[in-house]
């Protein structure tokens, strides 16, 4: 993954859902590949994220800097939404 920005996105938006759902092995196996994509890729460290009514916060460290990243709560809980409002299409397999 080329873009900061995208894996943080990704990653979030991911764990909304695994979060949610947590007998959802794909939703966690998904959430776990982006996680390894920050850590290792990226070499981010002390993540943690913060939530208001208008956007999620995300900060971390990298090399020692602290930084942070700013999303819409609306783009990052699309895909929590779609799922909550249909269930029947999104179910969990083994």
């Amino acid at each position: 993954m080329k873009s900061l920005q995208d894996a943080i996105y990704n990653w979030l938006t991911i764990k909304i859902v695994a979060e949610a759902r947590p007998d959802d092995k794909a939703a966690k196996e998904t959430f776990d590949l982006f996680e390894d994509i920050l850590v290792n890729e990226f070499k981010l460290k002390d993540i943690q994220i913060q939530k208001d009514d208008v956007m999620y916060l995300v900060n971390y460290t990298i090399d020692g800097e602290a930084k942070s990243a700013r999303f819409p709560t609306e783009l990052i809980e699309v895909m929590h939404n779609q799922i909550s409002q249909h269930p029947e299409r999104y179910q969990n397999y083994e």
